[in-house]
């Protein structure tokens, strides 16, 4: 089964339904961030959200790690389903879960070592589903996405085996490197902005070749 393909950094209606001609099975809404690109208003989060066919995905990037704060972000662009894309220190997704039942919640977790393995198994308990990113939320500036970087595959590959839940795979991912990913990797779904980008707007000629590279 081919992959799914979500396309992160949408920024208008058009670009939404830009994306979803060409196959994508979500679509990513970057609200507030301390660093990264595609960060938009909540209004404009809500309207992309709201124009949406179902069976896609919508996927509300978060930077809130309070239960409370994420839970009313959420509710503020109703998209049904939540990016938490910063670690929670008290674990609260159960609470979220119970608040929002309906959305599904999504964990990234930025690979960068065997503590970043150890971590998405134990996440894989809680979530819907994990994402795998090659930030750095260790930073003074966190980098919490959309650095377009390639991880180590390799670890990626291992979380991949043992997770609870499906994975998707971000990070550097273009056409001419998407097949060696998803040889390398295994991977649920892939997930990508600046791969498909020319000086940040959505590029029709690197969607079809992406596409094509996936075998869709």
């Amino acid at each position: 089964m081919l992959p799914k393909i979500k396309i992160c950094c949408i920024s208008s209606v058009d670009e939404g339904k830009i994306a979803i001609s060409y196959g994508a099975s979500a679509l990513g809404l970057v609200g507030y961030m301390p660093s990264g690109p595609g960060v938009i208003t909540d209004e404009m989060i809500a309207s992309i959200a709201k124009t949406v066919p179902p069976p896609v995905a919508t996927f509300l990037l978060t930077s809130e790690t309070r239960a409370e704060d994420i839970i009313a972000h959420q509710q503020k662009v109703h998209t049904n389903t939540i990016q938490i894309v910063d670690a929670l220190p008290e674990r609260s997704y159960a609470y979220i879960k119970k608040q929002l039942p309906f959305v599904k919640l999504v964990q990234v977790i930025h690979v960068i070592d065997d503590a970043s393995v150890d971590e998405a198994l134990e996440l894989s308990e809680e979530v819907d589903a994990l994402l795998l990113d090659s930030g750095n939320p260790n930073l003074a500036i966190k980098e919490l996405g959309g650095t377009g970087r390639v991880h180590n595959w390799q670890l990626s590959r291992r979380i991949v085996e043992r997770s609870k839940v499906p994975v998707f795979l971000a990070g550097g991912l273009r056409a001419d490197n998407v097949q060696q990913a998803i040889d390398a990797v295994q991977p649920y779904g892939l997930d990508l902005c600046s791969g498909v980008r020319t000086n940040g707007m959505l590029d029709k000629q690197k969607l079809d070749m992406f596409f094509k590279a996936v075998g869709y």
